[in-house]
């Protein structure tokens, strides 16, 4: 039997939100992947170097997938559920998490990491982390690209098309370059989503909390079951991400 409306709406609001794992979303929502396997990117370089810091790292899910840490580990987290999550899963294998303030500079000195790295970070701070990074070392990040999210996100707000040019990563590699780092490798990937019921669209909305600003059930309850109308009667929503990797050095 098929669940209703209400209950799966009460079901995705009861869900935690903390961290960046989406495991809730098991039959319920796909995401294609990038073809380049950042986790196990992440893992080589990590393994391989001597003092790493990982910026945003949400509830510290990506990073724990790395077998080996250099001998000086730090990740960073500004959301408090997150940076409470990401202690409790990192701080046992060594990784001090560090809490930050958002758009704060970064509590490190100059120079002291020759790897920085980064899983969908809010927002680079390029010259922050040109100012950390040792001479010839490395940030390498997968960031969220342009429009990502964006059916979904307009199917609530309407169209944004000034928004929709946000995120552009040859804005970013410029970026860095003026930061004085060279860029190494970038990278991009357009990527199917597809929504099959409507709680797993309301527990995206309410963990992505900058997609639809200030989304409650209550506000949005009309709008949500004409989505859930449209999924029963087209099948499952479809949306896109995009993805780019980028590596850059300071030179």
């Amino acid at each position: 039997m098929v669940d209703t409306f209400d209950e799966l709406i009460a079901d995705a609001e009861a869900a935690d939100v903390t961290g960046w794992g989406f495991d809730w979303l098991d039959g319920r929502a796909t995401e294609e992947r990038p073809p380049w396997g950042y986790a196990g990117l992440l893992a080589e370089r990590w393994a391989a170097a001597r003092a790493a810091l990982d910026l945003d790292t949400g509830g510290g899910e990506v990073l724990a997938e790395a077998p080996l840490f250099p001998p000086v580990a730090v990740a960073t987290e500004a959301w408090p559920p997150n940076a409470a999550e990401a202690t409790a899963r990192l701080h046992p294998r060594g990784v001090a998490v560090v809490r930050t303030t958002p758009g704060g500079p970064l509590p490190f000195a100059d120079d002291g990491f020759d790897l920085v790295t980064s899983r969908h970070p809010v927002s680079p701070d390029w010259p922050e982390i040109a100012r950390v990074l040792a001479p010839g070392g490395t940030y390498f990040a997968q960031h969220v690209g342009p429009a990502s999210g964006f059916e979904l996100i307009e199917f609530f707000l309407g169209p944004l098309p000034e928004q929709r040019r946000g995120r552009d990563p040859e804005a970013e590699a410029d970026a860095a370059r003026a930061a004085g780092l060279e860029i190494v490798d970038l990278r991009t990937a357009r990527l199917r989503i597809e929504i099959d019921d409507i709680g797993a669209a309301v527990y995206l909305l309410r963990k992505l909390v900058w997609w639809v600003p200030g989304f409650s059930v209550d506000r949005y309850r009309d709008r949500l079951r004409d989505l859930h109308e449209q999924i029963l009667r087209d099948g499952p929503f479809v949306d896109h991400s995009s993805r780019h990797l980028i590596e850059a050095r300071r030179v």
